[in-house]
């Protein structure tokens, strides 16, 4: 005797149900993990991982100290290559005769930027997850001429005198006071502000923060 056909049942159904369950469930997880942040929750995370959240001192006392301890933040550094003159003359003389010129080839550099040591207290406000802070004033750090790359390009002197010992120091001098006020003309304490400004910002988000301004 015949029996009738039975059509076989499929696994596939199911399987795929599981599958789906097991990774809405991961993906859940991976959502509480990333938002438990505090309290209960934050206690119910690490239980979890295993692994001990990391929290951050955000009162005021503890911020300053952080960036405080960036001290004298370089942020700029200003290069410049320039042809700069020297010369004396006689009192007397003609400078054909008693004259005497160089052409120096000068190579320095200015370094500014903010000296956070000089943050104060009061200079930070935080309310809650947010920051306001006031910098102190960003400064020109140092000038210097970079010895091995400068260079007499060329010198005259008179025919009655001989060339004065002290006439390329006093160039050197020059030069470097130059570089300063070109420095500062082109902008070089607003550009370490700016770099200062993105670094401690940078800083206090690393530090929990949710709003930052830096001013």
């Amino acid at each position: 005797m015949m029996t009738p056909y039975e059509p076989r049942r499929s696994s596939t159904g199911p399987f795929l149900a599981f599958i789906l369950a097991l990774l809405l469930g991961a993906l859940a997880v991976v959502l509480f993990l990333r938002h438990a942040n505090s309290g209960v929750l934050a206690r119910i995370a690490t239980a979890v991982t295993g692994r001990a959240s990391v929290t951050f001192d955000t009162s005021v006392p503890a911020v300053v100290q952080k960036i405080q301890r960036l001290n004298r933040l370089e942020t700029v550094v200003y290069s410049l290559d320039t042809v700069i003159e020297g010369s004396k003359s006689s009192a007397v003389l003609p400078d054909l005769l008693g004259g005497d010129r160089l052409l120096m080839i000068v190579h320095g550099e200015s370094i500014a930027g903010i000296d956070l040591s000089k943050l104060h207290p009061e200079d930070v406000r935080i309310d809650g997850r947010s920051i306001h802070v006031t910098l102190p004033a960003s400064e020109l750090f140092v000038t210097t001429i970079d010895n091995q790359r400068t260079r007499v390009y060329a010198r005259s002197t008179g025919l009655l005198t001989s060339a004065d010992q002290n006439l390329e120091s006093e160039t050197r001098a020059r030069a470097q006071d130059q570089l300063q006020k070109d420095a500062l003309s082109d902008g070089i304490l607003d550009a370490a502000r700016k770099n200062a400004r993105a670094t401690v910002t940078t800083l206090l988000y690393g530090l929990g923060f949710q709003h930052v301004e830096v001013m």
